[in-house]
């Protein structure tokens, strides 16, 4: 998983509250196990019309929020049903980070297995930088420090919380997997015990 620490870039702005897992990727794209390609089913419902054809004036459609790296959306995001799929389509997209007032707990989680740092900020920071993304500004993210500051933000930068843990796997780039693999010598360990206490196990 790639490591998060700082991140500086465009943001697009989504202010919609209850964007549930369905807009974030139909179900016609949860077909495959890959978590590329993807991207191409990303809020496929609102990028493109009933025939197919592209909607112009969709945010991620109009430069420079088609570079976007950051989604400033609106309350409970991710609701709906589970789908790891939708952390997978944002990702493919090159989202990196998404702001919100609140988050649905099984999406919210599953963005930390996946490289996604979802930033819990009041309603008010949220408008805020609802419009510094709506003017073109870059947001700057630094997971250490965990504050969130726009591009010429006279104020102090916002601050936000996350677990600790959640912050060393995200700082380390660390999913399930990769807390696994640290434990490589104490899993070979006790896999040799268990072959010297029964050993009929491993025949």
């Amino acid at each position: 998983m790639q490591k998060f620490t700082t991140l500086s870039a465009i943001a697009a702005p989504l202010p919609i509250d209850n964007v549930d897992t369905d807009m974030i990727i139909p179900k016609q794209f949860l077909k495959t196990i890959k978590r590329t390609g993807l991207k191409e089913g990303l809020f496929y419902e609102m990028r493109f019309d009933v025939n197919g054809k592209r909607i112009d004036n969709f945010v991620l459609h109009r430069a420079p929020y088609d570079q976007a790296k950051i989604l400033v959306s609106g309350a409970n995001f991710g609701c709906g049903s589970s789908r790891e799929h939708a952390p997978w389509a944002l990702l493919d997209f090159g989202i990196r980070c998404v702001i919100a007032p609140s988050f649905a707990d099984i999406f919210y989680n599953n963005c930390f297995k996946n490289g996604i740092l979802p930033v819990v900020l009041p309603k008010d920071n949220v408008a805020q930088l609802m419009a510094d993304a709506d003017s073109g500004k870059k947001i700057s993210i630094d997971l250490d420090k965990q504050t969130v500051q726009a591009e010429g933000q006279n104020t102090l930068p916002f601050s936000f919380d996350i677990e600790p843990f959640r912050k060393h796997c995200l700082s380390n780039g660390l999913d399930d997997i990769g807390l696994t693999l640290q434990k490589l010598d104490v899993i070979g360990e006790y896999e040799m015990k268990q072959k010297q206490q029964t050993p009929w196990l491993a025949a």
